[in-house]
């Protein structure tokens, strides 16, 4: 495999020398060569005092003022004025506050945007129909992801927040696979055997990992290789979530699926999809590296692709790393949406990149 992937991805090789990803993507280039240590790896260091008895809001006052302390730190440790082996280990971290307010997340569940108010310790499910305990579709190094990725350690997950008619991953967001139950130090020794096998990163991908982001923050507290995180997601997920992927995510690998409401409701039945992924995206790039994908979709051009476009420039800058997709196909319902049953025309192709240029995106890759 070590060998194999430079043969079958020579862009994954050319990408170290390409300046837009590296200047977009600095941190995550660091990690990934290990001169920099991984997110997590600094949020296990910082101390956290809290118990049991402190109430939501204590907690996540806590978890505010340490977000700003990990920065500080993070910063630090980059620039070498702070060494992170020097570093004691505390009783509790900041990693461990973390754990702690996404486990009573699970209580009244809200990872994502629906916030369905579901208690998973009691066995209800929800719309993603997630449990406790994570299940998991495939392991494996995948050579199919964007050059910078490659070869990226995915792990599937089973179950998603959204209902795509064109889901290509169908069986697993909708559990038709069964999936297999993976124990959480388990878990963390694949994530290491992946590092191990040369993969650049952990690719957290499913279906969705939100609805498992307890389990996530529990996995990698026993995982010691310095490995970047790759949050692999719809964009669907709640302002809580995202408060908890700052100091966790190394890479924000985000879908922006939809320039209008009407179109996210339609195909993937996702209420307020522009307002989340929005707020997610600025999440992302204050808090990670941020890598976006924009799967074109056959007569969503205008609707769809320039409004996304024109906001990613506006708002996040012109070099900010994207992934204009041209791989459609018809999977799963995509029957049910007229302009979904076919694949996309070389005119739609042309008019996509046009659109992006016409927004002035620099850094965009197809």
């Amino acid at each position: 495999m070590t060998t194999m992937w430079k043969l079958l991805r020579p862009d994954a090789i050319a990408v170290l020398k390409d300046e837009k990803a590296c200047k977009s993507l600095a941190r995550y280039f660091s990690v990934m060569q290990n001169e920099k240590p991984a997110k997590f790896m600094i949020t296990k260091k910082i101390p956290a005092q809290f118990n049991a008895n402190e109430s939501a809001e204590e907690l996540w006052q806590k978890h505010a003022e340490l977000t700003q302390e990990f920065y500080e730190t993070q910063r630090k440790v980059d620039t070498e004025r702070k060494i992170l082996q020097d570093m004691s280990t505390p009783e509790k971290s900041y990693l461990d506050l973390k754990i702690e307010i996404a486990r009573r997340t699970l209580f009244d569940c809200h990872f994502c945007a629906r916030r369905c108010g579901i208690n998973r310790i009691q066995g209800e499910l929800g719309f993603c129909k997630c449990g406790t305990e994570i299940s998991v579709s495939s392991i494996f190094e995948h050579v199919g992801e964007e050059p910078e990725l490659v070869p990226s350690g995915t792990i599937f997950t089973m179950g998603c927040t959204m209902r795509c008619k064109h889901c290509q991953n169908w069986t697993i967001s909708q559990w038709i696979e069964k999936g297999k139950v993976y124990g959480l130090k388990e878990l963390a020794n694949e994530v290491e055997h992946l590092r191990a096998n040369s993969c650049r990163n952990v690719n957290l991908v499913g279906g969705e990992p939100t609805p498992w982001l307890w389990q996530w923050l529990e996995t990698f507290k026993y995982v010691n290789a310095n490995i970047p995180i790759v949050w692999n997601s719809n964009s669907y997920y709640s302002p809580e979530t995202a408060q908890l992927l700052a100091g966790f995510a190394d890479v924000y690998l985000l879908d922006f699926k939809y320039g209008s409401q009407g179109c996210a409701e339609k195909i993937s039945g996702a209420p307020n999809y522009w307002k989340v992924c929005t707020y997610n995206h600025l999440e992302a790039k204050k808090y990670g590296d941020l890598l976006i994908r924009v799967l074109v979709l056959p007569d969503h051009l205008e609707c769809c692709v320039q409004p996304i476009v024109n906001w990613i420039a506006a708002n996040l800058g012109t070099g900010t790393r994207v992934n204009l997709m041209f791989q459609y196909r018809p999977e799963w319902l995509a029957y049910e949406i007229p302009e979904l049953r076919r694949r996309l025309t070389r005119d739609e192709i042309e008019r996509a990149v046009q659109l992006a240029r016409k927004a002035k995106l620099a850094n965009f890759i197809t």
